[in-house]
């Protein structure tokens, strides 16, 4: 199995692109879908989610969302152009776990809503792993930061 992908659609110089760089791409574009969408919506409905971060519990909820606003917009657009990503996939990890203590805590979830809260704790858990990776290795050479 080859490791890279033929880019020759109208370039002359035409060469291999390395697998990793467009697997790299693609993760970003996947996981920033994740964040900057969310993002547009806090800021479209800040005060329900004011309103849902005070139901948590979370110090501070006009900040908490703005900051919440801010990570997911600014860090995801970074992560989604390639710039400062590593920066920007870290802020998000950090972002993503605390999030997930305070809005997905199945622990302490009622009996029917365990297996869900379970479910986005693991999820979010496991995107956190995902931007440590992309911290670790980089964004690849399609992107601002060209690593």
């Amino acid at each position: 199995m080859s490791n890279s992908i033929t880019a020759t659609a109208g370039r002359s110089d035409a060469g291999a692109l390395p697998a990793a760089d467009v697997f790299a791409l693609i993760g970003r574009l996947l996981v920033a879908y994740l964040f900057i969408p969310a993002g547009f919506a806090k800021l479209t409905g800040f005060s329900g989610i004011v309103g849902y971060i005070t139901s948590v519990g979370m110090p501070m909820p006009t900040v908490a969302a703005a900051v919440a606003i801010i990570v997911e917009l600014g860090a995801g657009i970074a992560l989604l152009l390639g710039f400062k990503t590593r920066i920007a996939a870290i802020v998000l990890a950090v972002f993503t776990l605390v999030a997930s203590f305070y809005f997905h805590a199945y622990w302490a979830a009622p009996g029917a809503m365990k297996m869900v809260a379970t479910l986005l704790f693991n999820k979010n858990i496991a995107v956190v792993g995902g931007l440590l990776a992309l911290a670790a290795f980089g964004p690849g050479r399609l992107s601002i930061d060209k690593k």
